[in-house]
């Protein structure tokens, strides 16, 4: 990347964080409220760590308009452990849930709840598009503890931007790169749980956001996979992840500063919109989702239909300070992450090095 003066990120995670996020970081971390201590190294149990952590749950339920009547958990382990966690804490009477199967993450939900002895009923899938476009119309049979949606998949680049009707089914959502970037109405879902490590800040941090009713149905848990217990010990059952949560809590400030998430979504959109505009009208790269309601502002996926060519494609864009291209490896070619901290000018630079580069290679 040689004289390159400016890099942009497109991972899919762990992604992109703002720049002053970063540098408030990068000054506290000698002397955290002038306690002399880093962030690093204060103790869960510390007044520092408690005003912190109760800070960043108030600007979260802030942000999100979570009533008082849900809980706020901030969780170890990814969102993969909670594909386990909300079928033992949920799927406690009917030990069936139904799965809206929209792509890789929904199905690896699915699984990991087949391994703890629940039942999963497919009440709608994308299978039939390839997984470029989104079920919604729910073929539901029977009682079901809950059913299970991924808002966002990063891989196959579709987003929910209205949700299926559960005909009054309690609703589980896997938020995990879409929050905070996209609006929806809480009290739509019994509960949502999303990894940290794509639109809030670094791994290790989950947010959980769970009805408070559903809390205790479940009995005899491993004490870090049950709600309820981690809800008495305000997500300090153990030593929690205390950098993640106040790099998150720093986050939650800056989207509060920008207006919040609809202000984050109407960015969002304009980012992803210059990008699939120049796709649409693109004779080289095609967009993996042709489907206009289904395309995700967070992940877009598309290729020139050229393995070779969409190599070299990445290399060069490496080059320029365009990282992270590379699609996943289910589908390809070339996928921009376009998370909340993600600016604007990213985009702009890509489209005019996409241009650059079909007139190199001409245009098919």
């Amino acid at each position: 990347m040689d004289n390159v003066t400016e890099v942009y990120n497109f991972s899919a995670g762990p992604a992109v964080l703002p720049v002053s996020v970063i540098k408030k970081m990068q000054a506290e971390q000698p002397s955290f409220k002038d306690s002399g201590m880093s962030v690093l190294e204060i103790s869960h149990r510390s007044s520092l760590y408690e005003e912190m952590f109760h800070q960043a749950k108030s600007d979260l339920r802030k942000l999100m308009k979570i009533p008082d009547t849900y809980e706020i958990l901030f969780q170890q382990g990814g969102a993969t452990l909670q594909f386990t966690a909300t079928a033992l804490n949920l799927a406690t009477k009917q030990k069936r849930i139904g799965l809206i199967d929209s792509g890789h993450w929904s199905q690896r939900a699915g699984q990991e709840a087949q391994l703890v002895g629940v039942e999963v009923d497919p009440v709608a899938s994308g299978q039939a598009s390839g997984y470029t476009e989104l079920p919604y119309q729910l073929n539901l049979t029977g009682a079901y503890d809950y059913l299970h949606i991924t808002t966002n998949n990063t891989i196959e680049g579709t987003m929910y931007r209205r949700l299926p009707a559960t005909e009054g089914n309690l609703l589980v959502g896997d938020m995990s790169s879409n929050i905070l970037g996209q609006s929806y109405d809480v009290n739509d879902f019994g509960l949502i749980y999303a990894g940290a490590q794509k639109n809030i800040g670094p791994a290790g941090l989950t947010i959980v956001i769970v009805k408070k009713d559903l809390l205790g149905q479940a009995q005899a848990l491993p004490a870090m996979l049950d709600y309820s217990k981690q809800a008495k010990k305000d997500s300090a059952l153990n030593t929690p992840p205390v950098f993640a949560i106040y790099a998150a809590g720093l986050v939650f400030k800056w989207l509060l500063d920008l207006g919040g998430v609809a202000a984050m979504q109407k960015r969002n959109e304009k980012k992803a919109a210059l990008l699939y505009d120049y796709l649409d009208n693109s004779t080289l790269f095609k967009p993996a989702v042709t489907k206009v309601s289904d395309r995700s502002t967070t992940n877009v996926p598309f290729m020139t239909g050229d393995e070779a060519l969409d190599a070299r494609f990445i290399e060069e864009a490496t080059a320029q300070g365009l990282l992270n291209l590379k699609g996943h490896r289910l589908v390809g070619g070339m996928r921009a992450s376009l998370y909340n901290a993600f600016p604007y000018e990213g985009v702009e630079a890509l489209v005019a090095f996409m241009e650059k580069f079909a007139k190199t290679v001409g245009e098919k």
